[in-house]
C-alpha cells in the first residue's frame, strides 16, 4: 500500500499512480531481514487491545480446565467452555444470550488462538484503517453475534467458540466496501483481495471440527454493517456521530456479557467443586 494514500499498488511501482508519491524500493531490493518482516502482522493498538481480550480468557480457560478438572493445556474440558460463556444450545434457550458474544472470546487450544490471533492481527487493523474504529467495534461483536446466532441454528447440538466468527466478519465489512464503490481502483483491489481471504477460509471452513456456520453468519454479519455504515465521513458529522454512539453501546453490552458470564461461572465452580468433593 502507497504510505502516503494507502491506495494498493504494485511492487515495482517507484511512484504511486494515484497520488504521485515517491516510494521507497523495490520488494525484490529488500534486505532478507526487511522481507522477513514484511510477513508479521502490523499491529496497532486496537489490535493489541482485542488479542490481549482473547488471551485474557484463554489463560483463565486453563487455569479453571486444570483447577477443576485436571486437565492439560492441550485439552480443554467441555466444562470448563461451557462454564465460561461457550455457545451452548440448552442455556442459551434458557436465557443465557450472553453467551452469543463471550463465546467468541474463547478458545480450545494454543492452535486455535494462534490461529484466530494471527488473522485478527492483519484484519483489525486494515479494517479500522478504512472505517474507524467505530464500525470496526460494532462490525466485530455484531459479527460474533450473528456468527453464532446461525450456529445455534445450524448445529444445535453442538457447543461452539472461537474469534473466526468475527475474522470473517472483518472480511464481509471490507468485501462490502468492495462493492460499494465498484469504479474506484481502489475498491476493486480491496475486492479482490479480500475475495480471495473469504474462499481460502472457506474452503478451510470444511474441515472435520470448523464451524461453518458461524464463519458465514459472522461474514454476513461484517457484510451487513459494511453495506449499512459505508465509509467515515467529516469526523464531527452528525452520522460519525452515531457510529460513536453505537460503538460505546456496543462496549457496554459486551462488558455487561462479561459480568453474566462471571456471575454464571462463579455459580458453576461451586456447583463442581462440590460434586469433586
Amino acid at each position: 500500500m502507497c504510505p502516503n494514500c494507502r491506495a494498493f499498488i504494485n511492487i515495482t511501482d517507484r511512484v504511486c499512480p494515484y497520488c504521485g508519491a515517491q516510494l521507497g524500493p523495490r520488494a525484490v531490493d529488500l534486505r532478507s531481514s526487511q522481507i522477513a518482516a514484511s510477513f508479521l502482522p502490523r499491529a496497532n493498538v486496537t489490535s493489541v487491545v482485542i488479542l490481549l481480550i482473547n488471551i485474557t480468557f484463554f489463560l483463565i480457560e486453563l487455569i479453571v480446565n486444570y483447577r477443576l478438572f485436571n486437565s492439560g493445556p492441550q485439552s480443554i474440558n467441555f466444562g470448563t467452555l461451557v462454564g465460561l460463556g461457550a455457545k451452548y444450545t440448552p442455556l442459551i434457550h434458557s436465557g443465557q444470550t450472553w453467551r452469543l458474544i463471550t463465546a467468541g472470546f474463547l478458545h480450545g487450544g494454543i492452535l486455535h488462538i494462534a490461529m484466530n490471533s494471527w488473522a485478527l492481527f492483519d484484519l483489525v487493523g486494515e479494517v479500522e484503517q478504512f472505517y474507524g474504529t467505530s464500525r470496526l467495534i460494532v462490525a466485530y461483536i455484531f459479527s460474533t453475534i450473528t456468527g453464532f446466532w446461525l450456529s445455534l441454528l445450524w448445529h444445535p447440538s453442538a457447543p461452539s467458540i472461537g474469534a473466526s466468527a468475527a475474522c470473517f466478519g472483518l472480511i464481509g465489512i471490507m468485501l462490502a466496501m468492495g462493492l460499494r464503490q465498484r469504479s474506484d481502483p481502489m475498491a476493486q483491489a480491496v475486492r479482490a483481495y479480500y475475495g480471495r481471504w473469504a474462499v481460502y477460509a472457506l474452503i478451510f471452513s470444511f474441515l472435520p471440527g470448523i464451524d461453518i456456520a458461524a464463519h458465514i453468519g459472522g461474514f454476513a454479519g461484517g457484510f451487513f454493517i459494511g453495506l449499512v455504515g459505508g465509509l467515515p465521513n467529516l469526523p464531527n458529522s452528525p452520522r460519525e456521530t452515531v457510529w460513536k454512539v453505537l460503538a460505546g453501546l456496543t462496549i457496554a453490552i459486551t462488558l455487561y456479557t462479561f459480568w453474566q458470564d462471571y456471575r454464571f461461572f462463579s455459580v458453576f465452580a461451586k456447583q463442581i467443586s462440590n460434586t469433586v468433593v
